[in-house]
């Protein structure tokens, strides 16, 4: 084996491709060496998909301390389809690794000043997973609040899947509704 130095190498007719290797080779960077792209790249890094991000058209409405799955069924986008927005509205994705997921409820009670607060959870494969409690008003009730709750999850890739639980807790048992616009998604991390 020999060493070729060098500071430069292009085609011969100044244009077209230049390969290095040919299949099944293995191309070595040592260590402490710097790539510098200064064209366009392809085929390095990963991709973080799947991935995707919904929300709700309408409030839904909820009963006073009843952990409800919210339904979102609105799709801003949706990578590979994983996500269900119509039946059972669950993500399923169908790569393994890990994901961020997250998302943002707002609620709000049927009652000025009647809301005590709001937990939220993300639910793995129809399990309570995380869980996030948002504003507690029990000394002053209030009329709405915000809570956003997100994690790094393991999925399989294929069987395991998310969804995402309201729960909430109205003075006197009134009820209330998860409001228009909450949202959340998903993407894959790139390890």
């Amino acid at each position: 084996m020999g060493t070729i130095k060098t500071t430069n190498i292009e085609t011969i007719t100044g244009s077209g491709t230049l390969t290095i290797g040919q299949s099944g080779e293995t191309i070595n960077i040592p260590s402490g060496c710097t790539i510098t792209n200064n064209g366009t790249q392809t085929g390095f890094g990963g991709t973080m998909t799947p991935a995707f991000h919904v929300s709700l058209s309408a409030i839904q409405q909820t009963t006073d301390l009843a952990t409800t799955k919210v339904q979102f069924d609105t799709e801003s986008f949706d990578t590979d389809n994983c996500f269900d927005n119509s039946t059972n509205y669950r993500f399923t994705p169908t790569v393994a690794g890990k994901y961020f997921i997250y998302t943002s409820l707002s609620c709000r009670s049927d009652s000025t000043n009647q809301l005590v607060n709001l937990r939220t959870y993300i639910y793995k494969n129809g399990s309570e997973l995380i869980k996030s409690i948002g504003t507690d008003f029990r000394t002053n009730n209030g009329y709405q609040t915000l809570n956003y709750t997100g994690a790094m999850i393991e999925m399989n890739g294929s069987t395991d899947y998310i969804e995402f639980f309201a729960r909430v807790d109205h003075q006197g048992g009134t009820n209330g509704g998860v409001d228009a616009g909450s949202y959340a998604g998903a993407y894959k991390i790139i390890e």
